[in-house]
């Protein structure tokens, strides 16, 4: 079921996006997982500790400690293409794994930046971490997989495996 990925990638803003095994991702998926909860938990108990808020928690939660990856995922007779908006992302920030059935996006960035002119009355802050996983609605060959990441969007382009092709049979009277 999962298969491993040997994509050809290219990127016009920088080299190769790090393709790796998904089973390489299982720690990191854990760490940001358990982060999410122990943030949702502080949440529940600074409102007093009352049932009923659990989903709004999480969200939160996610919020803070993930940026937001939008995708769009389209499907032609041989082929799904997958956008990701990932601005603000390198190509040496982002990992890609491929499997048949899906695609995990995970990226960190390291920010350095120091102000000190003048006296700050507004700050926006928003996660530096990205970790997205889409179940695909077809078979891929993760094997013929390939990504580019230009101005911003990572686009990979997934051929069908052989048996998620489809094919028209036409019904012949006997």
């Amino acid at each position: 079921m999962s298969e491993k990925s040997t994509a050809v990638q290219a990127a016009q803003e920088s080299t190769t996006l790090k393709v790796v095994e998904p089973r390489s991702l299982f720690e990191r998926i854990n760490r940001l997982h358990e982060a999410v909860a122990r943030r949702a938990f502080a949440m529940f108990e600074n409102d007093g500790g009352l049932f009923g808020r659990d989903l709004d928690h999480w969200f939160k939660a996610e919020a803070e400690l993930l940026h937001p990856v939008h995708v769009q995922v389209s499907e032609t007779g041989d082929a799904v293409e997958l956008q990701a908006e990932v601005p603000g992302f390198s190509s040496k920030d982002l990992e890609v794994s491929v499997e048949s059935g899906r695609v995990t996006i995970s990226g960190k960035k390291e920010s350095t930046g120091k102000r000190e002119k003048g006296k700050i009355v507004y700050h926006e802050q928003c996660s530096n971490e990205i970790l997205r996983r889409i179940e695909l609605p077809v078979q891929v060959d993760a094997s013929k997989a390939t990504a580019e990441l230009r101005n911003g969007v990572l686009v990979l382009n997934l051929p069908k495996a052989a048996q998620a092709k489809s094919t028209k049979v036409e019904a012949k009277a006997a």
